[in-house]
C-alpha cells in the first residue's frame, strides 16, 4: 500500500515551526509599541460640545492658561473652567464678545439652566497614579512640557504619551525641562530668549552666593559677582542662554530632587 500522505508533508512540521517563530518574533516587536500610551493615547482628539479653540484664545489672544484653569498652581488637579468663566467674556450684553454666535449656544443655555457643560476629558491619569499639578508648576515644569504646544491647537489633542517611562525620563533629568517660574505659562518659551544677566541677577537676589552659581556653571570655579558669572557662562555655554545652563542652576538652587521610585506616583 502506498503512502497515504504526500512527500511534501514531511516538511510541514518544520514549516509550521518556522512560521510560529516569525509570529512570535513579530509579536515581540509589535507589543512594546502598539500596547503603549505612545500609540494608544498620542493623537487622541475628541470633539468637544463647544468648539473652543486654544489656538485663538491661548495663541492669538495670549490668554494665560491660569485664567481658565485657575487652581492649577494651588491644586493637585487642573480644574475644568466653569461656565461662568466663559460667560465673563461671551455673556449676553453690551460689549461682550460674539454672544450671539451659534457656537456659543450651549454656553448661553448653561448659564440659564445652571447645568455645567459636559466637556470631554482629554488627559486622564489612571486611578492608581498620583500626579500633583501644583508641585510641578511651582518648580518650573511648564504646561507645554506635558500637554504640547497647546497654543497652536485648534482642538486639544493628547500630544505626549504620559507613560511611566516618559515621566521617569523627566524625573531623572529635570534640568532638561526646568524653566524660571515666570515662564511656566509662556507656551512660546525658548531658553535663548532669556537675558543672561537678568537670570543670574535673579539668583543672586534670592540669596544664592556667586561662588555656588559659578560651581554649577563649571566645577571648581569661583566668582566674585555678576560680572565674573557672566564671563564664566559665556566661556562655558556660548553667547546665548541654553536649557542646560538654566536647568542645572534651577535644579541645584531650588533643590529639585524628583523621586524616581514606583512609590512616587503609585500610592
Amino acid at each position: 500500500m502506498g503512502n497515504f500522505f504526500p512527500r511534501w508533508t514531511n516538511w510541514l512540521p518544520l514549516k509550521l515551526a518556522v512560521a510560529a517563530g516569525f509570529i512570535v518574533f513579530g509579536a515581540s516587536l509589535a507589543v512594546p509599541y502598539y500596547f503603549t500610551p505612545k500609540y494608544t493615547r498620542v493623537g487622541y482628539e475628541p470633539t468637544q460640545p463647544v468648539p473652543f479653540s486654544h489656538k485663538v484664545h491661548a495663541g492669538q489672544l495670549g490668554l494665560d492658561c491660569r485664567y481658565c484653569h485657575s487652581f492649577v498652581e494651588n491644586s493637585s488637579h487642573a480644574n475644568v473652567p466653569t461656565n461662568q468663566t466663559c460667560f465673563n467674556c461671551h455673556g449676553a450684553g453690551k460689549g461682550n464678545i460674539k454672544s450671539a454666535s451659534p457656537k456659543l449656544e450651549l454656553v448661553m443655555k448653561a448659564n440659564e439652566t445652571g447645568k455645567p457643560i459636559e466637556w470631554i476629558k482629554v488627559h486622564k491619569a489612571p486611578d492608581y497614579v498620583y500626579f500633583n499639578h501644583s508641585a510641578h508648576l511651582n518648580r518650573g515644569i511648564s504646561c507645554q512640557n506635558c500637554h504640547g504646544q497647546i497654543n497652536e491647537m485648534e482642538v486639544v489633542k493628547h500630544a505626549e504619551p504620559q507613560s511611566m517611562g516618559w515621566c521617569l525620563d523627566c524625573h531623572r533629568n529635570p534640568e532638561l525641562k526646568l524653566r524660571p517660574l515666570d515662564q511656566v505659562t509662556n507656551l512660546n518659551y525658548k531658553p535663548e530668549q532669556l537675558d543672561r544677566s537678568t537670570f543670574y541677577q535673579s539668583l543672586l537676589g534670592k540669596g544664592v552666593k556667586a561662588d555656588e552659581i559659578a560651581g554649577v556653571i563649571a566645577e571648581g570655579k569661583t566668582a566674585a559677582g555678576l560680572k565674573d558669572l557672566l564671563a564664566l557662562a559665556d566661556t562655558t555655554y556660548g553667547k546665548t542662554v541654553t536649557q542646560l545652563e538654566v536647568g542645572t542652576q534651577l535644579k541645584k538652587h531650588w533643590q529639585v530632587q524628583p523621586p524616581d521610585s514606583c512609590t512616587a506616583c503609585h500610592r
